[in-house]
């Protein structure tokens, strides 16, 4: 028995330790109306009479209106200095809990008795949809209104919240794992704030005094080890776990010696020299790249800095069509501003678009360079680039409205071309997409390069360059007149589009495919090797387990786990393995897209538009557009037409 148990015990541990919370959470909703230790009749009826005076004991509590911890919490929230920043203004602050069911009632009191406002509030469980999650995260982050986030350890999963710089853990996990991931949710990278934590202990319990214990050290360490303790608190207990110790001081904490040997064991584990020494193993480099490949990579770097939209002509594009939608950017600080109100037209649109994270109705700040993101003793703002919903929904909407422009063309010189030849401008995209569609059965895209091609009147044909239109400008209206009969020439009702969509598949789009084919075959190659060493890993071990427990059933004995149970353990994770396999296959093809024309324009020869006007360039129909009409056909100094991927 005592084996059976132990077994029992180590496959619940193993599976919290790898779980999801949302995992955990349908798990324990699952079983604890039927959860119950007893084997007979007898041992039922004591623990019915058990749970009966539980009951009694937390009606009667209940009833005296004295929540110690809720107290705790709410005098924290109300006076603690740091909850409120040199302006009087509530600073934002997470606040864990155990199980969603102590979030619901602990949501509830913070709404209306601290906050007031359920809308200064979100949550964050295991049953909330990735995408409400995201419209969470996204609230939390960037609506000054919204100051407090209510989670389980679903937010502790891959979440950056370094938007707050204030953690109070209202029930703490025995794992310290999870402690770890809760405080890294803002004690990351980008956190430039002082970071702090309360944890909620009730150190009159054997429980409390192992955590007491256990905060004392690491309070004593945290400044000689540089505030990194938490960064590594997961691997301190190496020889004992948490949870062994916690067990053993709520069945044995009353005995002195029990005490004294806990509190041995924690001190141990926080000793300063094996905090070092697990610091320094984790900071070993597990490869290295040599000169070539760091070479490699910094050209590729410089090519991509090269290649970027500038923010300059972001900022100029989003301005002016935001304001077109009924928006309007109010300058804070320099070159950051507010967003009081986002129209409702860009919100459902980016709804449509279903791109990735919400739109919301406010922003406390954004800005279009790197360099203006946080400004010390003010909220980091949001960075606003082609892949941020706001920007990617206000775009779409400029192209639904005004992709036929392109096509018309606009009327345009550059001055500074000395040039006698006339030429054809064309804006040409092509997409390499993914083998499969994604799970709403859109296409993935992997690249797209948007590409400028001139054909000459004699029949040359090259690359235009990356932007050959930030040096042109509208003709002035002086100028119009003289440039009309240059829209009527033969050699533009001939089929240019065709020679430069010709030479583009010739010459762009092979080179094109093959480099992201390329990068993509590396991609997955390395995901093959992961996906085989972990899920061979557990296949062997299920197929292990399955031959130990049909030696068990041989031998008489009752095993914890039928026999069955692991071998179809082990074939789910086989069939697991083989869709993981056939997906990666799929998704090492990559298929190359008809290119597209965008746009074009005529370039003519120097002095046709006067004797300092330089080439001329004219749409394709003879239109001669106004320069607000070119700015929404794309001049990148009021729009821009590099749309990002979706």
């Amino acid at each position: 028995m005592v084996r059976e148990q132990s077994l029992v015990d180590e496959e619940v541990e193993d599976f919290y330790e790898e779980a999801t919370s949302g995992e955990i959470e349908s798990l324990e909703e699952a079983v604890v109306d039927r959860a119950t230790a007893a084997q007979t009749i007898r041992e039922v009826e004591l623990e019915i009479a058990s749970l009966q005076e539980l009951v009694t004991q937390s009606a009667r509590l209940l009833a005296s209106g004295v929540d110690r911890k809720w107290v705790e919490l709410s005098r924290l929230l109300q006076d603690a200095p740091e909850m409120q920043d040199a302006e009087g203004r509530r600073r934002k602050l997470i606040l864990f809990t155990e199980h969603k069911d102590t979030l619901s009632t602990t949501c509830g009191s913070v709404s209306r008795g601290l906050l007031g406002r359920t809308e200064a509030l979100v949550t964050i469980h295991g049953g909330v949809r990735r995408q409400e999650r995201r419209k969470a995260q996204e609230l939390f982050t960037n609506d000054p209104d919204t100051v407090l986030l209510l989670a389980t350890d679903a937010a502790g999963e891959g979440v950056n919240l370094q938007r707050a710089n204030l953690m109070v853990n209202y029930d703490l996990p025995w794992n310290p794992n999870r402690l770890e991931q809760r405080f890294g949710r803002i004690h990351r990278i980008g956190q430039t704030e002082v970071c702090h934590l309360w944890n909620l202990v009730a150190h009159e319990t054997r429980e409390g005094a192992v955590f007491q214990r256990l905060f004392e050290k690491l309070e004593s360490e945290r400044a000689t080890l540089g505030g990194k303790v938490f960064d590594i608190l997961g691997q301190v207990f190496e020889q004992r776990s948490l949870k062994d110790l916690l067990l053993e001081a709520i069945q044995y904490g009353n005995r002195p010696e029990v005490r004294a040997r806990l509190c041995e064991v924690v001190d141990e584990a926080l000793d300063v020299g094996h905090l070092q020494d697990i610091l320094n193993r984790n900071a070993l480099a597990s490869e290295s790249l040599n000169a070539a490949r760091v070479f490699r990579i910094r050209e590729e770097m410089e090519q991509a800095e090269a290649r970027k939209l500038q923010p300059f002509f972001i900022q100029s594009f989003f301005a002016e069509a935001f304001r077109q939608f009924g928006g309007e950017l109010k300058p804070r600080e320099p070159q950051r501003f507010e967003i009081h109100h986002v129209p409702s037209r860009i919100r459902n649109h980016d709804a449509k678009l279903g791109s990735g994270a919400p739109v919301l109705r406010r922003y406390e700040r954004v800005c279009f360079e790197k360099t203006r993101l946080r400004v010390e003793g003010r909220s980091p703002a949001v960075l606003l680039t082609p892949a941020h919903p706001l920007l990617t929904a206000t775009l779409d909407l400029v192209l639904e409205q005004h992709r036929p422009l392109l096509r018309q063309g606009t009327l345009l010189i550059d001055r500074a071309d000395e040039g006698t030849e006339p030429r054809m401008l064309f804006l040409i995209t092509h997409t390499v997409n993914e083998g499969h569609p994604d799970s709403a059965g859109r296409e993935r895209v992997l690249s797209q390069q948007m590409l400028f091609v001139s054909v000459a009147r004699s029949g040359q044909v090259a690359l235009g360059g990356q932007a050959p239109y930030l040096d042109c400008d509208p003709p002035r209206s002086s100028e119009q007149s003289r440039l009309a009969p240059l829209l009527e020439a033969d050699w533009l009702r001939q089929d240019l589009e065709a020679v430069a969509l010709r030479h583009v598949v010739e010459h762009l789009v092979p080179e094109h495919h093959q480099g992201v084919a390329a990068q993509r075959q590396q991609w997955v190659q390395q995901a093959r090797q992961a996906v085989e060493e972990r899920l061979v890993k557990e296949i062997n071990h299920w197929v292990h387990r399955y031959e130990e427990l049909k030696l068990d059933v041989a031998a008489g004995r009752q095993p914890c786990m039928q026999p069955e149970n692991a071998r179809r353990r082990a074939e789910d994770l086989s069939e697991r393995l083989e869709r993981r396999m056939a997906e990666l296959k799929r998704q090492e093809q990559v298929f190359s897209q008809t290119p597209v024309v965008v746009g074009r324009f005529a370039d003519r020869a120097a002095g046709l538009a006067g004797p300092t006007a330089g080439a001329a360039r004219s749409a394709m129909g003879g239109q001669c557009r106004s320069p607000s009409a070119h700015r929404a056909a794309g001049d990148v100094r009021g729009a821009g037409t590099r749309t990002p991927p979706r």
